[in-house]
């Protein structure tokens, strides 16, 4: 089952894919949310060409755990795009996620500028990696 990951920024969307086992996350691009969000053609062509069966979108958290000051424009967007699309929606917490997206590609040398496109990509990567490891334990015990 491959999953799509969305790291939904106000400008920005991450992107990142699972494999069709459904156990490793990919990045694959960041496009502008508008794009997404009106399911401009690039957005629709990469879901033809991924054929997700489920849409994770990050949800920002305190660290306590709840829910962060944009988590329910989040929610409006995730709905929007599952209404749209047909693909049901599952949540990620995405805390810290971007984080560690700047600690990865600092560490591969990348200023700050050159970070700037990947890092909402690589923090969709991460949640869904998470999200994956989660859900692939759950089976498991199943």
């Amino acid at each position: 089952m491959v999953v799509l990951a969305l790291d939904i920024g106000e400008t920005r969307i991450g992107i990142a894919a699972s494999d069709r086992s459904g156990r490793v996350a990919m990045p694959i691009k960041v496009m502008n949310a508008d794009e997404v969000i009106n399911l401009a053609r690039p957005f629709r062509m990469l879901l033809e060409d991924y054929e997700p069966e489920l849409l994770v979108c990050g949800l920002p958290q305190t660290m306590a755990g709840e829910e962060g000051p944009q988590a329910e424009r989040i929610k409006g967007v995730a709905q929007k795009l599952s209404d749209a699309t047909g693909l049901p929606v599952a949540f990620a917490d995405e805390r810290l996620s971007s984080r560690e997206a700047k600690r990865i590609l600092r560490e591969e040398g990348l200023s700050e500028r050159q970070m700037r496109g990947k890092v909402d990509m690589i923090a969709a990567s991460l949640f869904l990696q998470a999200w994956l490891d989660g859900h692939d334990r759950k089976e498991s015990r199943g």
